[in-house]
């Protein structure tokens, strides 16, 4: 059979377009337990390969295909030696196969990280804190590395120096202006390091992400709000002139709307005190914060599900 390409009855030749293959959401926990102090890591990793795997396709030859099961047990394998970042997991997973197998020219590799908070400061009892999660996704293309960094679910929450008017009225608009009002919601981020930043190797990714996360807190905090567009913006603003080695910065905010009670038919005021807090439907603010002149379409976007 032709490897290249196949025809159908009508003659029209049939061609494998892009493809990636691999093994999703590997649970992982690993527990350094060189001191009686314990240390756990706690990670949801997924391997996706790319390279020569038109024959696997096209004549269900299997020779160029690692198992997906040889990827799990990879993730497992290398967490022997210890895990560290999310980050640099990911580039020694993402190392290790495309210098074993010839046939693999790059792939995908991303990685969920979840917290745990000690006990009463206990050496090996913890609880689980689901305040937000780390995110880490790995793209090697030609041999180059690229890098995105994220968090998801860190929910926040200010109770007043947040306002939203002056926007258009319709006669659709029954939304009433306010000048204070509560501002939430779960902030969704991913950052994007520069190529040179990752392959000179000597990034601290845990030092920046505690860095990231702080300016995300402090954005969302520290000036009067307008309108959570330009909350956003604040906070991306912050990253990117704080870590040179960002590229770019995207979020997803979802509006947690707050709305305040009506407590006059119960004879009783209500001064910004007793809101409804409604999840759906919801407002969604997304943007993508750059540094002027930089590609605002890298092709990592591309593979990426969701605005960011």
């Amino acid at each position: 059979m032709n490897t290249a390409a196949t025809k159908n009855r009508t003659g029209t030749k049939i061609v494998l377009g892009a493809n990636q293959y691999g093994k999703a959401e590997v649970r992982l926990v690993k527990i350094t337990r060189d001191t009686a102090r314990h240390q756990i890591e706690d990670l949801n990793v997924t391997s996706q390969l790319r390279g020569d795997f038109l024959a696997a396709h096209v004549d269900g030859d299997n020779r160029h295909v690692v198992a997906t099961d040889t990827q799990k047990n990879t993730v497992y394998g290398l967490a022997r030696d210890g895990v560290g970042s999310p980050e640099a997991f990911l580039l020694r997973l993402g190392k290790h196969f495309t210098t074993e197998f010839d046939w693999i020219t790059g792939g995908r590799w991303a990685a969920e990280q979840y917290f745990w908070d000690r006990i009463q400061n206990h050496d090996h009892a913890f609880s689980r804190n689901k305040s937000e999660v780390r995110t880490a996704v790995l793209e090697i293309t030609d041999g180059e590395p690229t890098v995105l960094a994220g968090i998801k679910d860190l929910t926040v929450l200010k109770s007043t120096a947040s306002e939203f008017r002056n926007y258009p009225i319709d006669r659709y608009t029954t939304l009433q202006e306010t000048d204070d009002r509560i501002l939430a919601t779960d902030v969704s981020s991913r950052w994007r390091y520069g190529s040179a930043a990752v392959a000179g190797g000597a990034l601290d990714f845990n030092a920046v992400y505690a860095s990231v996360r702080k300016l995300l807190l402090t954005g969302f905090a520290a000036r009067h709000s307008f309108a959570l567009q330009q909350t956003m913006f604040d906070m991306g603003e912050a990253v990117l002139e704080a870590h040179p080695e960002i590229e770019e910065i995207r979020f997803s905010l979802p509006n947690k709307h707050h709305f305040l009670v009506d407590l006059t038919p119960f004879g009783q005021d209500n001064p910004n005190e007793v809101f409804f807090a409604a999840d759906r439907p919801y407002g969604l603010i997304e943007a993508a914060i750059t540094r002027e002149g930089a590609s605002a379409a890298h092709p990592i976007w591309e593979n990426t599900p969701g605005f960011c």
